[in-house]
């Protein structure tokens, strides 16, 4: 097939649909009716010779051709679009470029708080949104434009993108300040009987935590589990419970809440807290600026 039979739109009205999954989302993305948007598609099938999408009752599933194309005609037009797009200078003073970051709620407590004031006195123009990594398929989003930074631990993020590492991550025990049977350090009995807040998080570093706690045969008392680290502060300050935490959230969280933390009991691995990009935005002025603020400010720390 030549490049000449292809109209651009057909490929874009494909790329959406991959991420939306529903001739309406898309339609209504795009600017079209969704009679337009269905002989896109109608178009696309006779050209390259398959269905493409499936309707089932999750919406519009990609067959496994349309899966194969989805990586290479996402970052096509992602570069495309980077390129047109692309000034020869960023200046943060005056821009007022939209970032999109992907980070947990963890991230959002610990790193929002110092980049939104370094933001408003280096580019007070810059407006910045979070998406959380577990609520998108956040390597589609970043080949496709959609996302320019995400920070945490991202096993998932490998070819095709970059990685800088920021910071080593252990992780505490919490507790309120006046706890009545723990002060400055903890056993592991004392740990296994305690009463514990556990957050499930599926596929962050937290997880693994959990998974080498069990792993060594440690049998918490699990008293409330929860699917975000938001309420644990209010929790434990309330309660006699514990909590197995980062030590960068504990830092934030002990003084507001009447809370204090130590060293955990059980032998944990450190994970190491990375910034992503895509190879696509590598060289684009503003992703480099934005990477630059991120690890001046959180970087280079053990």
């Amino acid at each position: 097939m030549d490049l000449k039979d292809i109209d651009l739109n057909l490929l874009v009205v494909f790329n959406e649909l991959l991420m939306e999954r529903r001739v309406s989302a898309v339609a209504e993305k795009l600017g079209l009716t969704q009679p337009a948007v269905s002989n896109a598609l109608a178009r696309l099938r006779r050209l390259l010779g398959d269905d493409l999408f499936l309707r089932t009752s999750r919406g519009m599933e990609p067959t496994e051709y349309a899966s194969q194309l989805a990586e290479p005609i996402g970052y096509a037009l992602g570069t495309i679009r980077s390129t047109l797009n692309r000034r020869s200078e960023f200046d943060p003073l005056t821009s007022d470029r939209k970032f999109t970051v992907g980070m947990t709620d963890i991230g959002e407590i610990y790193f929002l708080p110092g980049l939104m004031d370094a933001l408003a006195r280096q580019a007070p123009g810059v407006t910045v949104s979070t998406v959380r990594n577990t609520a998108i398929n956040l390597r589609d989003e970043m080949e496709a434009g959609h996302v320019d930074l995400a920070v945490g631990l991202l096993p998932q993020l490998k070819s095709g993108f970059f990685q800088r590492r920021l910071f080593q991550q252990r992780y505490v025990c919490m507790f309120r300040a006046d706890h009545p049977r723990f002060g400055d350090a903890l056993s592991v009995a004392q740990f296994a009987g305690a009463d514990h807040v556990v957050v499930i998080s599926p596929g962050t570093g937290h997880a693994r935590m959990d998974e080498t706690i069990e792993r060594k045969g440690i049998q918490r008392k699990v008293r409330l589990t929860v699917p975000h680290f938001v309420a644990v502060g209010h929790i434990l300050s309330n309660s006699d419970m514990i909590a197995t935490v980062p030590e960068r959230y504990a830092m934030q969280c002990a003084k507001p809440f009447g809370l204090r933390y130590v060293p955990h009991p059980v032998a944990l691995p450190e994970v190491g807290i990375n910034i992503f990009w895509h190879a696509k935005v590598h060289k684009e002025p503003a992703n480099q600026w934005l990477r630059g603020v991120v690890f001046e400010l959180f970087g280079g720390g053990a």
